[in-house]
């Protein structure tokens, strides 16, 4: 979220609201413009390719070996004593992270055209994470749904036993959304992203996701395959667009070796100071 060219003390409120609406839009779908993205897209690519094989690998390795004697030794569904549990597990619900994301990004429309100089530029910044947060999330999120579409594979215990092959494809059916998870999908990727803006926080979001996966095996919901494979499609989307942000210099720089890395300060929103003392991406 970037701050339109040039924004005068005479414009309104309104009108600066209008064009840092439509220039916050605008730069999420620019041409990219660094000059280290082809090494960041092969670096990126590499660790892609090791996630899928590694953790694809595993998903193959549960659904043979590990499903039907996990889902075996849960509780039974609807267990009442796991009320906590069905509490804690909405905290990976993508509905309510990208509902949380969304009205702090409005938040950050509505006070921002009202500020000026470096405060504005600092509100700006938080809103180009912001951005990158609700992205990642969103995009792994859609991508999930689309799968559970199309592979349809049963929940536990759907159809009375445990069968870790009962799929139902392009159903449409809730009770055949089981792969991948989306509740790890939304962890992982948001895991991923806070990770990628601030580092320190690795350990604490890695806990969360791990806890969100957990959840949704204790209450039967899913495999633990559908859970690792919620886990890789999490994170190769919130790799895919913090390379996207990176690639336009929004929140993010890339490096010689095409590692990418969180800008700090004004400059995370590709902010510079102009004519006037404003700021303009």
């Amino acid at each position: 979220m970037a701050a339109p060219p040039a924004v005068g003390e005479s414009k309104n409120y309104l009108s600066r609201f209008v064009t840092l609406a439509w220039q916050s839009l605008a730069q999420l779908v620019r041409s990219p413009s660094h000059s280290r993205r082809a090494e960041a897209a092969r670096r990126a690519a590499r660790h892609v390719l090791w996630l899928t094989a590694g953790l694809g690998g595993a998903v193959i390795v549960l659904m043979y070996a590990i499903d039907v004697w996990e889902i075996s030794q849960m509780p039974k569904r609807g267990t009442p004593s796991l009320w906590w549990v069905r509490i804690l597990t909405d905290f990976g619900k993508d509905e309510y992270v990208l509902a949380v994301l969304g009205v702090l990004l409005i938040a950050v429309a509505v006070v921002a055209p009202a500020l000026d100089g470096i405060k504005r530029s600092l509100l700006l910044g938080l809103g180009t994470r912001l951005q990158f947060l609700f992205c990642a999330v969103a995009v792994s999120s859609l991508v999930t749904e689309v799968l559970k579409y199309c592979v349809g594979r049963g929940r536990p215990f759907v159809g009375g036993e445990a069968n870790a092959f009962h799929f139902s494809h392009f159903a449409g059916n809730p009770a055949y959304f089981s792969f991948p998870s989306g509740h790890a999908t939304t962890a992982f990727a948001l895991a991923f992203a806070v990770s990628a803006l601030w580092p320190r926080a690795r350990v604490a979001m890695a806990v969360y996701a791990a806890i969100i996966a957990a959840t949704r095996l204790v209450l039967l919901a899913h495999h633990p395959s559908d859970v690792v494979a919620g886990a890789l499609i999490g994170i190769i989307g919130a790799m895919f667009v913090r390379y996207w942000f990176a690639a336009r210099r929004l929140g993010f720089a890339i490096q010689l070796d095409g590692s990418i890395v969180p800008l700090v300060g004004p400059s995370s929103g590709r902010l510079k100071r102009v004519a006037g003392g404003h700021f303009a991406p």
